[in-house]
């Protein structure tokens, strides 16, 4: 069992940026890919991007590529999103989230409760 647990969330202007953390327990966190998911109102929950075990590989959802920058610390077991040029279309609850094998879009088993983020016009 892996919990997680998102922090970093928060109302910010457009153009801003936030940083978003993920921190692990449970299970050994270099054994885990990570990902980050996030689910606006009305919208179904959809990925943003994920990084695989050693950090060397990371994948990016069209929406996040050139603003968002995903990395992992396993010594502290937290996984990062760095989120820039925000827009307000980024407005969502934002989900961490882990799962055993590569990086992908897909097959995650352990997820966070979610952190909000609101981009404001």
């Amino acid at each position: 069992q892996v919990q997680l647990v998102e922090s970093g969330g928060g109302l910010v202007q457009a153009g801003g940026s936030l940083r978003l953390s993920c921190v692990a327990s449970g299970r050994t966190f270099s054994n885990y890919a990570m990902g980050w998911f996030r689910q606006a109102p009305g919208k179904e929950r959809e990925f943003v991007s994920a990084i695989d075990w050693s950090g060397g590989n990371r994948n990016y959802a069209d929406s996040a590529k050139g603003r968002f920058t995903i990395s992992r610390d396993n010594a502290k077991n937290t996984v990062y999103l760095q989120m820039n040029s925000l827009k307000p279309e980024d407005t969502a609850v934002y989900y961490c989230a882990a799962r055993n094998g590569p990086a992908i879009t897909y097959g995650y088993g352990y997820w966070g409760q979610g952190t909000q983020v609101t981009v404001s016009s």
